[in-house]
Formats: structure tokens, C-alpha cells, sequence
């Protein structure tokens, strides 16, 4: 298997940030599996795509991550019906970090590979890297594709999300803070050779 190589932009200097007045379902994880569940009523299973945006602070690799409060997530969510994943994505990343307005054609965002899928066995709070066996109607999957971002963009998250970055060593075998999906995510990428630039 051939290494691949991903250029990563400084989070301090190539990036600007700025908040909105954005539409955002609450984050709690009780209204979210409430959600789910009247969701999974009407349309069956839940197909999610989230990405693993990837920059560097200090010559480390950090994951933005979107924190309100003590919950965190990757930016991504809810596929259309029909809807192709990495379409869906962008539109979701466009919807949530960019600026109000922007196109979704204008997006900054370069959709890399698919590097890991979980399953939601119930409708309750954990997520595996697999269906368990006795599970024979899954109630979601989510898929997480690398991104990378050019040398210069624009953010703009809702007012009561804060947009981090996130450094690995922060991240990894860390489950406790950051749940099973994105305490993964250092060994998920550790196949990439990382390029790191900064630009003034």
C-alpha cells in the first residue's frame, strides 16, 4: 500500500474565524437520539457523513472539531435521501463553517478518502467500527472522510458552537472526553506523511 502525502495549512495563520447567527439543533445527546429515533420512524436507517478536517499548529497535526460545551463532534450530518456522501458532505460542511451565503460550488473543502464507517446498533449512545451480530437492523451509520483545505479560507460556526483544534496526542486513547469515534482518528490518518506549511 503506497503512502499518501496530505499538505496541512497552520490553523493560526493561513485560517479566520467568525461566528453567526446559524440555525443548530441542540446538542444534547438526549434530544439528539430522540431525534433519531422519530427520524428512523419515518425514513428508516440514518445515513450520516462526517470529515476529519486536518491542519497543523506548530508542526503537529490537530483535527478541527466543533465543541459546545462539554460535547464535541466532527462537522458532517444528515445525508439526504438518494443524496451521494461526498455531495453531502460538502453541503454540510458549506452549511455549518462557512460564511452565511456562501455557495456550496465556492466550498474550500477537498474530500479525501474514506477512512472509517460506525454503526449505531440502538438507540442509545454508543457507536461501533462494526454491527454486532445479533443486531439485524441497524438505526444508523455514519461514514468519516479525510479533508484537507486550501492555504486560505474563511469560517464562520453558529454562536453557541466553538470551532477547535485539537492537537493528536490530545485526542488519542482519549474516549472518555472525546467518545469511541474521534479518540480513533490518530490511528485512522497515521497511514499519511504530513506536509506542513505556513503562510503569512
Amino acid at each position: 500500500m503506497s503512502i499518501k502525502t496530505l499538505t496541512l495549512y497552520n490553523f493560526n495563520t493561513s485560517y479566520s474565524f467568525g461566528k453567526e447567527e446559524k440555525k443548530e439543533k441542540e446538542q444534547s445527546l438526549t434530544s439528539k437520539l430522540a431525534r433519531l429515533k422519530d427520524s428512523y420512524e419515518k425514513e428508516g436507517l440514518r445515513k450520516a457523513v462526517e470529515g476529519i478536517i486536518i491542519i497543523h499548529d506548530h508542526g503537529h497535526p490537530h483535527i478541527l472539531l466543533l465543541q459546545d460545551n462539554n460535547y464535541f463532534k466532527l462537522p458532517g450530518g444528515k445525508l439526504k435521501p438518494g443524496e451521494n456522501e461526498i455531495d453531502g458532505l460538502i453541503r454540510k460542511l458549506t452549511k455549518k463553517l462557512s460564511p452565511t451565503g456562501t455557495p456550496v460550488s465556492d466550498a474550500p473543502w477537498e474530500i479525501g478518502d474514506h477512512v472509517s464507517t460506525w454503526w449505531r446498533p440502538n438507540f442509545e449512545p454508543s457507536l461501533y467500527p462494526y454491527i454486532p451480530s445479533h443486531i439485524t437492523k441497524p438505526k444508523e451509520c455514519k461514514k468519516l472522510f479525510v479533508v484537507t483545505l486550501p492555504e486560505k479560507c474563511k469560517f464562520a460556526v453558529s454562536n453557541n458552537l466553538s470551532l477547535i483544534a485539537v492537537s493528536l496526542y490530545e485526542i488519542y486513547n482519549n474516549s472518555q472526553r472525546y467518545g469511541a469515534v474521534i479518540s480513533s482518528i490518530p490511528a485512522l490518518i497515521s497511514r499519511y506523511t504530513f506536509v506542513y506549511l505556513n503562510v503569512d
